[in-house]
């Protein structure tokens, strides 16, 4: 049952650690979490951040896209 938890745990950390516009990207400014209404010109990805969620773990990249930080910041 401990190995179990300790597994859970590594594995939820590894999500989070691996969403890396969430971790390197700094402040989710209120652009980038809110989404455009009908006609409104569509944010931008961070491409960089898009790839390397792919590359390293790609359920970062739902947590990317969750937050809003995956989305280039308005400038």
């Amino acid at each position: 049952m401990k190995k179990m938890k300790t597994v859970i745990a590594m594995g939820l950390a590894a999500i989070m650690l691996s969403s890396c516009a969430t971790v390197f990207g700094g402040k989710v400014t209120a652009h980038q979490k809110t989404k455009p209404l009908a006609g409104e010109q569509q944010r931008e990805i961070r491409v960089g951040a898009l790839i390397a969620d792919v590359l390293l773990f790609w359920p970062g990249a739902i947590v990317d896209f969750a937050t809003g930080a995956i989305y280039k910041p308005k400038r």
